[in-house]
């Protein structure tokens, strides 16, 4: 190793690495990039890369968890919000969807990328939704707490609407999202869900 390539070894972060990683991902794609080629293009060795993922599969799990907290960032501020639960819950339901459809249409080679990588990690995935999961939930349950929402068990109904509005958000879905009509589409679920928590309220 030269002293060049040494000095950039010490100096080399995590999130360099992944920011690197996702032009590789770019350029190779998930079932050609690997290690060597991230660290190629970082001008190290391979070892230095392991030294902060030990393992291909870290390497391409962190890389997943970033571009899914990158593309739903801002989620979790907008279910703690002060505003009225069914508000909050159109916002963040609207949010989502469009960071999803603003990735799939505007990086759709990337957007495909990690949709696969998002297949491979299963507890990355797992965690995440948990995480919205866990917003939606919490809306409901202020919801219910303010007497805007009727709700037996506010994590249930919670599940409910984040199976609901699975065209909005599953990348399984992304060739629907440029279609016309969807927006009108995301607005009748959105409302009919809105109108069936606040059912009894």
């Amino acid at each position: 190793m030269t002293a060049r390539s040494t000095t950039v070894a010490e100096a080399l972060t995590a999130e360099t690495i992944l920011s690197t990683t996702e032009d590789v991902l770019r350029r190779y794609g998930p079932a050609k990039a690997t290690v060597v080629d991230v660290a190629r293009a970082l001008g190290v060795s391979h070892g230095s890369v392991y030294r902060h993922f030990p393992t291909k599969a870290a390497l391409r799990e962190a890389v997943t968890q970033r571009w899914l907290d990158r593309a739903h960032a801002g989620l979790a501020e907008i279910a703690t919000s002060p505003a009225p639960a069914p508000e909050r819950l159109r916002a963040w339901l609207a949010a989502l969807f469009e960071a999803k459809r603003k990735k799939a249409l505007g990086d759709p080679e990337l957007f495909a990328t990690f949709t696969v990588l998002v297949g491979e990690s299963s507890a990355v995935v797992a965690a995440h939704i948990a995480e919205m999961v866990d917003d939606l939930t919490g809306i409901v349950r202020d919801g219910v707490a303010a007497g805007e929402f009727a709700a037996a068990d506010p994590a249930v109904a919670a599940r409910a609407v984040f199976a609901a509005t699975a065209r909005f958000h599953d990348p399984a879905h992304a060739g629907e999202w440029s279609e016309p009509g969807v927006d009108a589409a995301f607005e009748a679920v959105v409302s009919l869900l809105v109108a069936g928590l606040r059912s009894g309220a």
